[in-house]
């Protein structure tokens, strides 16, 4: 049987994405089962189109059947979703989008606009995203440059809170309190430089603090690497040292800046909302609730589109910054095996958590109190209450155990699937880019127009799309680890496949991935009720955390402790989360060619020869004038 066919389904698949022709092909499959997917979700969501357009044209038009079927007939929706997607392809291929549904309006100059808009405010936010990254890990870069990275305490709760913090939140903040209050930017509008400063404050904080935590998570083991001590040892100067460091960490955190380059162009709604600025999530979100089907397609395919060159791009910058070491497999591996943490932080804030829990279960939470609307924090509400005079502590703690709950299944389903897919990245890079041009509120519509809304809608709609970013991270680190030259040695020494994935490349890749999982965990649980808030799951008067942020937001400047209490929580539960994950992984480095790591036995012998085997031989010690000097102060040398 020829090798080709060999393999099954799986090979043919990997097979189909691997190389040029190939895998634009298996990319254009993807988008195109995407758009096709979307095209049909007013049939598969089993509402009347005509009906919705109708509504968003003008909420007064008296929805007759005259009136309805005046709408089919000019939209042309009783030819069927087939024609209709048919058509709208047809004309795309002519540079022509079709018209909105709603405005009439030609699309694609409002799409092409929107992408501009939104392309600009990703760069600000980018920007602040490196620039907070590089402020989180800048103790390890100051330490590690310097041989003195032992002595340091390891920190994190700072950037698992910032990291916690909602985007829209901070947005909500930033324009009242900055833009209005204090006058010092614009808060509304889009007309100049000096309007992209807060919404990309709000946009750039949190990514960069994710960011920056992964950064640090890479850094220890790239400063412990040979080539960090024999620099020390030459006097070459710590910032050429940290800059060193920095090369070697950054290819294998340029995937996840790209889906973070494209996360901030489609996910930004809420942001967009709030600052009034005609991006493209927006323009997408309003033609999904609309059901604008030209707008929306267009729409998403620019998304896709921007996924996939932003995806190239990083992965071949990556390459370029590695240069030739990743094809010879002359990289030195950033991982090592990290010693618990102290247990102390995630208990202390796992006691916390639950005496705020513990304290607000035996309150009602739906008890109105109109007398009492947007009262201050009191011995009789902790907390303070919302518009409607209902105690928010008693909110915020009957809403941990369902939105906790959802959130750690999510998290655990994406971690098991991004390390899954990460294992294989010519077949899921695709798949990584298509998913994560979809913002988690259109994949909420389409999972429920799929299955239908219910109180699993949410769930299944963030499941699918929160593993693109671990899978990225996965391939990333697994792309060095295979290329290290620790793993070349130790496949010499007789080591098989399996053994290489289940000792080397799995220990490698999982601990990171993990915390990167639990650092997102807060985000995670904010998207599960923000979807809710939507009418996509859980509904008001439900007291889930998202929908407490949702509902007091408005009222962040008069009551702002009714936005900022769920908002520290959720913050708490950052910290917990990544305290927990350091005080739980880790253990005492081991040695990985020629420690206490024994290695299966190869065929016809019982042990692989080790590399210290055989007679102890005392070699006579070298001269001085030819030992490497170890302290400039007393040799002399620069």
């Amino acid at each position: 049987m020829p090798d080709r066919l060999r393999g099954g389904p799986a090979a043919a698949l990997r097979t189909l994405a691997q190389g040029g022709g190939p895998a634009l092909l298996w990319r254009t499959l993807l988008a195109a089962v995407l758009v096709c997917g979307i095209g049909l979700l007013p049939w598969l969501s089993r509402t009347d189109p005509a009906l919705t357009v109708l509504k968003a044209r003008s909420a007064e038009h008296d929805p007759t059947p005259e009136a309805l079927a005046a709408v089919r007939a000019e939209l042309g929706l009783d030819q069927g979703p087939v024609l209709l997607l048919a058509r709208w392809a047809g004309g795309l291929l002519h540079g022509d989008a079709g018209r909105s549904w709603v405005t009439g309006a030609d699309v694609l100059p409002s799409a092409v606009e929107a992408l501009g808009v939104s392309l600009l405010l990703m760069a600000g936010s980018l920007t602040v995203a490196v620039g907070t990254a590089l402020a989180v890990c800048s103790r390890t870069l100051r330490l590690g440059s310097r041989r003195r990275l032992g002595a340091r305490t390891r920190g994190g709760t700072g950037t698992a809170v910032l990291a916690a913090l909602p985007e829209f939140l901070i947005a909500a903040v930033l324009a009242s309190v900055v833009g209005v209050q204090l006058g010092w930017l614009p808060a509304l509008g889009w007309y100049g430089p000096q309007w992209t400063v807060l919404p990309s404050l709000a946009l750039g904080l949190p990514a960069g603090a994710v960011l920056g935590r992964m950064l640090d998570d890479l850094l220890p083991g790239t400063f412990a690497a040979p080539w960090a001590a024999a620099a020390a040892a030459r006097g070459v100067p710590p910032g050429a040292v940290a800059r060193q460091a920095l090369r070697s960490c950054v290819p294998g955190l340029l995937p996840n800046l790209g889906l973070f380059a494209v996360g901030l162009t489609g996910g930004s709604v809420a942001v967009e909302q709030i600052f009034d600025i005609p991006g493209l999530g927006r323009l997408t979100l309003r033609a999904a609730l609309a059901q604008d089907l030209p707008v929306l397609q267009t729409g998403t395919l620019s998304l896709v589109l921007l996924a996939a060159a932003a995806g190239a791009l990083a992965r071949h910058g990556a390459r370029a910054l590695i240069g030739p070491a990743l094809r010879d497999g002359a990289l030195l591996s950033p991982h090592r095996p990290a010693s618990r943490a102290p247990r102390t932080p995630p208990l202390l804030y796992g006691a916390l958590l639950a005496l705020l829990v513990g304290s607000g279960l035996p309150r009602d939470p739906l008890a109105l109190h109109t007398g009492a609307r947007l009262q201050a924090p009191s011995p009789a509400h902790p907390f303070g209450t919302d518009a409607l005079g209902r105690d928010i502590l008693a909110r915020i703690a009957h809403g941990a155990l369902t939105t906790l709950g959802t959130a750690l299944a999510v998290t655990a389903a994406a971690l098991v699937a991004g390390v899954l897919l990460g294992l294989v990245p010519r077949l899921s890079a695709p798949v990584v880019d298509t998913a994560n041009a979809v913002p988690p509120v259109l994949a909420g519509l389409l999972v429920a127009g799929a299955v239908g809304s219910g109180p699993w809608t949410p769930a299944l709609a963030v499941a699918a799309v929160a593993w693109s970013p671990l899978a990225t991270h996965a391939s990333a680190l697994l792309q060095q680890e295979r290329a290290a030259t620790h793993l070349t040695a130790t496949r010499l020494l007789g080591a098989g496949p399996w053994y290489l994935l289940r000792r080397v490349l799995l220990p490698a890749v999982v601990p990171p991935v993990t915390r990167h999982a639990l650092l997102r965990l807060p985000g995670i649980a904010l998207a599960l009720a923000a979807l809710g808030f939507l009418g996509l799951g859980a509904q008001p008067p439900s007291p889930e955390w998202g929908l407490l942020l949702a509902e007091n937001q408005p009222y962040v400047e008069r009551a702002p402790w009714a936005a900022l209490a769920p908002a520290a929580v959720l913050a708490l539960l950052g910290a917990l989360a990544v305290t927990a994950a350091r005080a739980a992984g880790g253990g005492p480095p081991r040695a990985r060619v020629g420690g206490s790591t024994r290695l299966p036995a190869p065929r016809g012998r019982e042990h692989p020869p080790h590399p210290t085997a055989g007679p102890a031989r005392h070699e006579p010690e070298p001269p001085a004038h030819v030992r490497p000097p170890t302290d400039r102060r007393l040799t002399g040398t620069r």
